[in-house]
């Protein structure tokens, strides 16, 4: 696997014999003095670059980057459409183990699509499109105060959705079981979680993409408790994880309430919770749910 000096002088060496890339951006968590460097890292990369089509036109340019064992284009993908923002992405796995993902932006659209990142490092810049970047930092992704509309609806939402995953159980319809339980409970669970992450540090760190630092702000016994929620394909463990979530989320929803002066709609999320184990012990055969 080539080091990250390797890998770095061959970035910044592409792009200091091609007159047509004028600079280079860095981001994401190898700039990120706050994240263990690891060898999944990527390499997040900015081309500003003249004649956008000259580098899209013929793609084996790329090449000079390393035996690739994937390659992703998302601007060329119709299954998921693309954001069609005038800049063009090269996502590279190689076959080495090493990642790059590749933004090619138009000098012309820089005021337009290079956005402030607080986790962005100048490499280079040719013209002096740019001033000079603050030291690199996470405090953009570190989870904002929620109003108290935000909190409310995340409940409202819970709870709600929450009665999807009982119907979908009683009917054995587990793809539509999961997809809810997984998806659509679990957005709001990880949300209150992230906030619950928030109030108990006073909003001072990130917890990262998808929750993936959890582990690190969640006291061991709830850690184990979190690790619970995550539940297979039978439904008596889909029921147990689907409860330990309703449980985690009141919790925490309660103590992000309580320190930050909003209401926690108790008399709902009991009717809700009530409602559900009446669902678990509804028999298969029953007629009607009352």
């Amino acid at each position: 696997m080539r080091t990250e000096k390797e890998m770095m002088d061959l970035i910044m060496g592409t792009a200091m014999n091609d007159q047509r890339i004028r600079g280079v951006i860095m981001n994401g968590s190898r700039t990120n003095p706050n994240v263990k460097v690891d060898f999944f890292q990527d390499f997040d990369i900015v081309y500003i670059v003249r004649d956008l089509p000259s580098f899209t036109d013929d793609h084996s340019w790329i090449d000079v980057f390393g035996e690739i064992m994937i390659l992703q284009m998302p601007e060329e993908i119709t299954l998921i459409p693309p954001d069609a923002d005038g800049r063009f992405i090269y996502l590279m796995q190689f076959m080495d183990g090493n990642r790059i993902d590749l933004s090619l932006v138009p000098v012309q659209m820089v005021d337009t699509l290079i956005e402030s990142d607080s986790l962005s490092v100048l490499l280079l810049d040719m013209d002096n499109l740019f001033k000079p970047f603050p030291p690199a930092s996470d405090s953009d992704y570190i989870e904002k105060t929620p109003s108290a509309k935000a909190f409310s609806d995340c409940c409202n939402e819970f709870w709600w959705v929450s009665t999807y995953v009982a119907k979908g159980i009683w009917r054995e319809e587990l793809p539509y079981v999961k997809a809810n339980l997984d998806v659509h409970v679990r957005d709001m669970f990880m949300l209150m979680m992230t906030w619950y992450i928030g109030v108990t540090t006073d909003f001072s760190v990130a917890s990262g993409k998808d929750g993936k630092y959890f582990k690190q702000y969640l006291s061991p016994e709830m850690w184990e408790k979190f690790t619970k929620t995550y539940a297979d394909s039978d439904y008596k463990d889909i029921w147990q994880s689907l409860f330990i979530m309703c449980e985690m989320f009141e919790n925490t929803a309660i103590e992000v309430a309580r320190r930050l002066g909003y209401d926690y709609p108790y008399e709902e999320a009991r009717r809700v919770y009530t409602h559900l184990k009446h669902i678990e012990n509804l028999p298969r055969d029953a007629t009607e749910m009352y």
